[in-house]
């Protein structure tokens, strides 16, 4: 599933990519409309979410150009939040008016409702559920992990730890990148609570631990099967 994320700050641009990405979306940017029309026309994207007011073209503007070529679900976001501002946007065709500040969670809920609604279910679903090997399952919506139909107990943290080195199979993963994404940009403790997780994760996966393969020097890589 990809996304199309159009807005002239950046730092709001990699707030929602960092919680998009870490749901398991594809993302894509645009700082201005302008930019967003061209790239709808020769890109295809699941849904845009689109600010308001933007340099060389406004969100309206922009909805309303996509909209004479595709229906793909638009999210506005605005720091107006008035009655009139949002009837504006739903008239323009848009599916859901956010209205900042926002809540990066809230938002990736809303992300997903849209897409249900949009006849995007079976793609969410299968979104929902990551398979592993033939019988380990994550479940993204119970936060359940299960293996031969059998549930682990996984804290939460492990299991934001599983989800994210299985979202991101194959890929080599520093240390650094696994503790602000799974800790926060704003962690401040030992690289051994890192480890610490690894092992305990390791010990709940069974036959499936060396899944989890270390990186001297690196970090950590979940393998693909």
């Amino acid at each position: 599933m990809k996304l199309l994320i159009v807005d002239d700050e950046k730092g709001i641009r990699d707030l929602i990519r960092k919680y998009a990405q870490f749901e398991g979306y594809e993302v894509e940017e645009a700082e201005n409309g302008m930019d967003a029309v061209e790239m709808c026309r020769t890109h295809s994207y699941d849904l845009i979410i689109m600010d308001v007011m933007m340099p060389e073209l406004d969100g309206f503007s922009a909805v309303r150009e996509i909209r004479k070529e595709m229906s793909t679900p638009v999210i506005m976001l605005s720091a107006r939040g008035e009655e009139y501002d949002r009837i504006h946007g739903f008239e323009s065709g848009v599916d859901d008016y956010v209205v900042k500040p926002f809540s990066p969670r809230e938002l990736l809920m809303r992300v997903n409702a849209v897409l249900k609604r949009s006849g995007s279910v079976e793609t969410a679903r299968q979104k929902d559920l990551i398979q592993i090997g033939e019988s380990m399952v994550i479940d993204c919506t119970a936060h359940q992990v299960t293996i031969h139909d059998i549930p682990l107990n996984l804290s939460p943290k492990e299991y934001d730890l599983l989800y994210y080195l299985a979202r991101n199979r194959g890929i080599a993963l520093t240390r650094e990148k696994l503790l602000s994404e799974v800790w926060g940009y704003d962690f401040y403790g030992d690289d051994r609570t890192l480890d610490t997780h690894i092992k305990l994760l390791r010990k709940e996966l069974g036959e499936y631990a060396n899944r989890i393969t270390t990186l001297r020097g690196v970090g950590y890589r979940f393998e693909k099967d």
